[in-house]
């Protein structure tokens, strides 16, 4: 589903105030961020009201959130977040304030490390996985495009990488691609055996990408298969997946 949203580039005007949404960074710094274009259709909305919006046609009179009051205003969102998460005291006054705030961190602020380490950080050594593949088998790596935010994704471009239009690609060693007799823009099936489970991810679109051999990348999110990495690290080995072509290339 692709809802008429704003991005973070745009002007938030509702009710004729200029909104500003909070956004934490990296270093747990949480700060604003206010757009400056013109949107490219009056018809677009934020994310809060398109929310807001499903919350009411969906639950009416039966509704005990004051939907509209978070509809209306970023600030009423901040406010309630006040009274729930312990570190944002004063949110939106201290969200204004140049360079903005930090969170909480009890190992930064209060030195709490366990006794059983003398107070001090612990580290620990993990062992190598042991990831040996078969012939016809690949390991797999995820990335991001540049239009997605976390799992949320505004577009179907992957400018980093010149893919343009769609998503579901995966990124193949030139070496590999000829190894198994495929070539560039043939549409592939991605299996995974792991537990004597068969699963099926259809229909990839191969793109050569100087990525190391043996290897292979999708964008994530898009991958079916990429659910049966869960219990990997009990059993100290990554998932391992077949490349097989699709048997309707004209789908």
């Amino acid at each position: 589903m692709i809802l008429p949203t704003y991005g973070r580039s745009d002007k938030d005007i509702v009710n004729g105030e200029v909104q500003m949404i909070s956004t934490e960074n990296s270093m747990g710094v949480v700060q604003h961020s206010q757009g400056m274009l013109d949107p490219v259709s009056n018809n677009l909305v934020n994310e809060a009201q398109i929310v807001c919006r499903m919350a009411m046609a969906t639950l009416g009179s039966r509704a005990v959130v004051n939907w509209q009051r978070y509809h209306d205003s970023y600030d009423a969102i901040r406010d309630d977040i006040e009274q729930c998460i312990p570190g944002f005291e004063d949110y939106n006054k201290r969200v204004r304030e140049k360079g903005g705030f930090y969170l909480p961190n009890a190992a930064r602020d209060e030195q709490r490390f366990a006794k059983q380490y003398d107070y001090r950080a612990p580290f620990t050594i993990t062992e190598i996985p042991d990831n040996r593949l078969a012939d016809d088998e690949y390991m797999m790596a995820t990335t991001r495009t540049h239009d997605q935010f976390n799992t949320t994704i505004y577009g179907l471009d992957d400018r980093y990488r010149g893919i343009h239009n769609e998503r579901r690609v995966v990124f193949m060693n030139q070496k590999d691609i000829g190894k198994a007799g495929f070539k560039t823009g043939d549409k592939v099936d991605l299996f995974n055996y792991d537990d004597g489970i068969e699963r099926i991810a259809p229909l990839f679109i191969i793109v050569a990408y100087p990525i190391p051999e043996k290897k292979y990348g999708y964008l994530f999110p898009g991958n079916e298969c990429a659910g049966i990495c869960k219990q990997r690290s009990k059993r100290k080995q990554y998932a391992r997946f077949k490349i097989c072509k699709n048997k309707n290339q004209e789908t």
